[in-house]
């Protein structure tokens, strides 16, 4: 709509992630006919991407242009704290190239605003370091789409652990000037420095008891893992909301402000929101339904390697893999099989949260190994997580699927063969 009345290939270029050829095929039902070349216009054709960083061939591509990517899964659990050019990245728009010194963040409360630098935060504000997780709403997508095709094919690693130093949210709106008990102000939001053609950069809001929450830990960072914020992952500043989608930890951060409805962003009115399995595009209700926040319990296995070949010692395998919840909420347990869910072994739980002691949440995930006994053949291994609230993973996808394909954390499968 945004091309409406003119060429679209400014924003074909921009979201490149269309040029596949479903998507071709579904705008070929649509063609009414095509330009002669004497008609045809020149259109400057830069490429917005060209200023992206390097990234190392290691990770699994699933769009280019904007670049989105995640980790081999064999390398995703080899640390509890994810390293930085390992992280997975999701990025909506061309990064952006930022001067970390003129770059200034915007706090708008409507009726007073500051401008803080880079050195404002880090001197004018105690800084704050806590672990997290961020996982994508789209993560482990593509078994949605073995189901029933959904978009962008993301597999079981859209998802990562770091520690994150900055300020908190609530210390840079009480500084502004703000009153958190106005109770007309219920979202604060955030807006990031990436942009496409028409100027509109990518925003998100969460609720305002999250941000003022002492316990709920939302920074404003500018250190990952003690070094400084890589640009894929929002260099020089960026939203830290421990617990909540990913979408919601807005990079390259420019303004903070206050509202009583939530941001207006199309990232937050027309994305990441999921639906009855029986709801289609046609039918969806961007407006009605509540938009993703807090995440849902869920696992899944790195070790063996989906199609791997096994050859076991005394008919054990061992098995390793990840389990989080979003919410702040602890796993409890975790449950694998190989004989079809006929019996479990508990798997040991690794937690290394080197901030535990500092917050009243468990924000990083957890860790699993475990020994289990399998039979010759064709085996499916299967695993399943539990929460401290007692929240478990749906047995299978069917009744979970959504158009968007997110929130996908059914019990995790992974097919493997074991020999003798």
């Amino acid at each position: 709509m945004l091309a409406s009345g003119g060429p679209i290939d400014a924003f074909w270029n921009m979201y490149a992630v269309h040029k596949t050829d479903e998507v071709l095929e579904i705008l070929e039902q649509y063609k009414i006919g095509s330009l002669s070349p004497e008609d045809q216009k020149p259109i400057d054709l830069n490429d917005p991407f060209s200023k992206d960083p390097f990234r190392l061939p290691v990770f699994r591509i699933n769009s280019k242009k904007p670049f989105n990517a995640e980790p081999p899964i064999e390398l995703l659990t080899d640390s509890y704290i994810t390293p930085n050019e390992l992280f997975y990245v999701r990025n909506h728009l061309p990064v952006p190239e930022i001067d970390p010194d003129s770059h200034r963040i915007s706090v708008d409360l409507g009726d007073s605003s500051i401008q803080l630098s880079l050195e404002d935060l880090k001197t004018k504000f105690k800084p704050v370091t806590i672990t997290t997780t961020i996982q994508c709403a789209g993560n482990r997508r593509q078994e949605m789409s073995d189901f029933k095709t959904v978009g962008l094919s993301w597999g079981p690693c859209a998802i990562g652990t770091a520690r994150w130093t900055g300020a908190r949210v609530r210390d840079i709106l009480l500084s502004a000037g703000f009153d958190p008990d106005d109770k007309t102000i219920k979202h604060v939001h955030f807006n990031g420095f990436d942009d496409d053609i028409t100027n509109t950069s990518y925003g998100a809001s969460i609720p305002k008891q999250k941000a003022m929450s002492l316990d709920g830990d939302v920074i404003i960072a500018y250190k990952m893992n003690g070094v400084d914020i890589p640009r894929d992952h929002g260099y020089p500043v960026r939203a830290i909301v421990p617990g909540y989608v990913g979408a919601r930890n807005v990079k390259w951060l420019r303004q903070i402000t206050v509202g009583s409805d939530e941001s207006t962003s199309h990232w937050q009115m027309n994305d990441y929101k999921a639906f009855s399995p029986s709801t289609t595009f046609e039918t969806a209700n961007y407006k009605k339904a509540p938009s993703i926040q807090e995440m849902p319990v869920i696992s899944a296995i790195s070790v063996p390697k989906p199609g791997s070949i096994i050859d076991p010692e005394d008919g054990m395998v061992e098995v390793k893999g990840y389990a989080w919840s979003g919410g702040g909420r602890d796993i409890m347990r975790v449950d694998v099989s190989a004989d079809g869910g006929n019996t479990w072994q508990e798997a040991s739980l690794t937690k290394d949260d080197p901030d535990a002691d500092d917050s009243a949440h468990c924000w990083a995930w957890t860790l699993w190994t475990a020994e289990v006994p399998v039979a010759a053949g064709k085996v499916e291994i299967i695993c399943k997580a539990i929460d401290s609230a007692n929240n478990c993973q749906p047995e299978w996808i069917g009744p979970i699927w959504n158009l968007r394909g997110f929130l996908t954390n059914a019990w995790h499968r992974v097919n493997v063969t074991v020999e003798n």
